[in-house]
């Protein structure tokens, strides 16, 4: 991915809300349909039902130790992947000049670390702590 869908992803990231990520919710089986058909999201199968699952537990409120804006991102990014044109209009512009494999690729690079997190999380690995300073 270059820049301009990392910055595809961040914009749009900040247009979302908890609206949207319920909306990820709702549509999850539809949205792990766009990655089992055989294409260019194929080979990102399982970051996606990662990526859906955060978003799961993120809104039953079982996982919060990430910033909405990962959330965001996420939500972006499905939302897109599964129908372009249910985004906010304000990217429309950008709409064909950006795939979606591009896309996910962008948003996995953005959120590398709260992802890889969250799976340790999810497998029940203690997160090691923080270096500061």
């Amino acid at each position: 991915p270059t820049n301009v869908e990392e910055e595809f992803v961040k914009e749009g990231a900040e247009k979302m809300t908890e609206k949207d990520v319920e909306k990820v919710v709702v549509k999850s089986e539809d949205i792990q349909q766009k990655f089992s058909a055989r294409g260019p999201l194929h080979r990102f199968i399982e970051d996606a039902k990662l990526l859906i699952a955060m978003v799961k537990d993120y809104w039953k409120k079982s996982y919060r130790q990430v910033p909405f804006g990962v959330i965001g991102a996420i939500a972006f990014t499905l939302i897109y992947v599964l129908n372009p044109f249910d985004i906010v209009p304000d990217v429309l512009p950008l709409i064909g000049q950006v795939d979606d494999a591009a896309v996910f690729a962008a948003c996995l690079m953005l959120i590398e670390s709260d992802l890889r997190k969250y799976k340790d999380w999810k497998d029940g690995r203690p997160t090691p702590p923080q270096i500061t300073g």
